[in-house]
């Protein structure tokens, strides 16, 4: 049975072999992996594995949802609030009704 503080699925188990030929379990943290946009789930550009690291001002974009939405999504979405929201006043315009 491993020690309390092995017994976590936060580690990885990696086996070695020793140079008296038997195996023992090493372990080792997981890595993290990349962030991804909440929509089509690509990875986000400008956005570090560890953030804690990385000086808070260059952690994420500074655009509206930096660090949640790619950019291509992002555009998406504003444009489709913008046409719901205004819509019916270009409608009346272009039609003059």
């Amino acid at each position: 049975m491993p020690r309390l503080r092995y017994r976590t699925r936060s580690l990885r188990k990696i086996q070695k072999r020793t140079p008296g030929g038997h195996r023992t379990v090493h372990y080792e943290k997981k890595g993290t992996n990349l962030y991804r946009c909440a929509i089509c789930g690509r990875p986000l550009f400008g956005v570090p594995r560890n953030p804690r690291e990385v000086p808070r001002s260059s952690r994420r974009p500074e655009r509206p949802y930096g660090g949640y939405l790619c950019a291509e999504c992002l555009r998406k979405e504003l444009i489709t609030a913008v046409i719901v929201k205004y819509a019916p006043n270009i409608r009346e315009k272009v039609l003059g009704v």
